[in-house]
């Protein structure tokens, strides 16, 4: 029976305890397991870097409500995004990323990965065309955020699954922003989902955690072997708080939607503001492409303003209700300067954002309210 993206939430790898009935996952805190004898493993389980029970829950979830065939559960998003990395790719290999992609990629890339031998070329990830024109005979993945962070561009996953595939390369995709209620990349024809755990998935800026779902066996099986092999797995109760987010994803996603449109629609009205970055505005240059792969258009919204970086970091001084702090996707708003917060590893390199961008992740409090905040702020 097919079921429904909040029924699997709720319900998928997550059946009741067989000895007491419990119907949420027990926190399984321990690191080893007897053994049936020598080699006789007791439901597949050894040591709990291999394997968790509660981790094997969450895994099963994520994977579930991406439509995925394998999905792990890491430390980190990083942590996912470098066992990726290294999976698919080998020194010597070449991978195109946005070339506005979130600062911590960025710096994966560029101070570590590039030291291993894997180069990289940042690209319009929204420009069908260029991607295809930056491609090498070394290229063997396409790494894509939608909504990218965090001007909120828009790439096309059907057409880039399309341009990597013709030259046997993997489109591996970044679905913070999107979440896997709004969009599901595998769907259409990506190879890998990657999340921060940390962000939607969690929902409550209470754990740090990553993931990867696999849309084929033989890739779940090499990912879920580096997984082991490198050891940067989620921990019992991370694990158990992310699959407690999981399961109101659905609900907090549409009032995340619901807020950043009315948010959106204050901004434009606003004389100090210069540009607002949502793609559900209809001017939104990837809007036409969001309405198509996306449920809703989501809880992030970016603006910039006049008055350059001094007006932008007074404004997110200057908020209340919207909390000054990085990360995003939990259900109280938040608002930062890219350029000196979460983006300042990529400044003096070809994805610098601009000084006057300001971020916002919408919660889910009382809309009028923080419609209120960002006016006072805004001034």
């Amino acid at each position: 029976m097919n079921h429904g993206f909040e029924t699997l939430a709720i319900h998928a790898g997550q059946e009741a305890d067989p000895h007491t009935g419990a119907v949420v996952p027990p926190i399984y805190a321990v690191s080893t397991y007897k053994q049936d004898g020598v080699g006789g493993l007791r439901a597949g389980y050894e040591y709990s870097r291999s394997a968790n029970p509660t981790r094997t829950a969450l895994e099963e979830a994520i994977a579930a409500v991406e439509g995925g065939v394998r999905g792990l559960a890491f430390a980190s998003g990083l942590a996912a995004e470098d066992t990726l990395l290294r999976t698919v790719c080998r020194p010597g290999d070449h991978v195109l990323i946005p070339d506005d992609a979130y600062g911590g990629t960025y710096r994966l890339f560029a101070k570590v990965l590039e030291g291993w031998g894997l180069s990289f070329d940042p690209v319009p990830v929204g420009d069908v065309d260029a991607v295809r024109a930056a491609l090498r005979p070394e290229t063997k993945a396409i790494w894509v955020e939608t909504p990218t962070n965090p001007l909120l561009g828009i790439a096309d996953i059907a057409a880039l699954a399309e341009v990597a595939h013709d030259v046997d390369a993997l489109l591996l995709v970044d679905n913070t922003f999107a979440s896997p209620y709004l969009q599901q990349p595998l769907a259409l024809g990506a190879d890998v989902v990657v999340h921060s755990t940390t962000k939607y998935v969690g929902g409550h800026s209470d754990v740090v955690g990553g993931a990867l779902v696999a849309g084929s066996a033989e890739l779940g099986e090499r990912l879920a072997y580096h997984q082991n092999a490198m050891g940067a797995v989620a921990g019992p109760f991370d694990a158990w708080l992310t699959l407690r987010g999981l399961k109101t994803l659905g609900v907090r996603m549409d009032r995340h939607c619901d807020n950043a449109e009315r948010v959106a629609d204050l901004l434009l009205s606003h004389p100090k503001v210069t540009q607002v970055l949502y793609p559900g505005l209809p001017d939104h240059p990837g809007h036409e492409v969001a309405a198509k792969q996306m449920r809703r258009f989501g809880g992030m919204v970016s603006f910039r303003v006049a008055g350059g970086e001094d007006a932008a970091v007074e404004i997110c001084n200057r908020t209340r209700l919207f909390t000054l702090g990085e990360s995003l996707g939990g259900v109280e708003s938040l608002i930062e300067h890219p350029g000196r917060m979460t983006h300042a590893s990529a400044a003096g390199s070809p994805l610098e954002v601009p000084a006057d961008l300001v971020r916002l992740s919408v919660g889910i409090e009382t809309v009028d309210d923080l419609l209120a905040d960002l006016s006072e702020a805004l001034g």
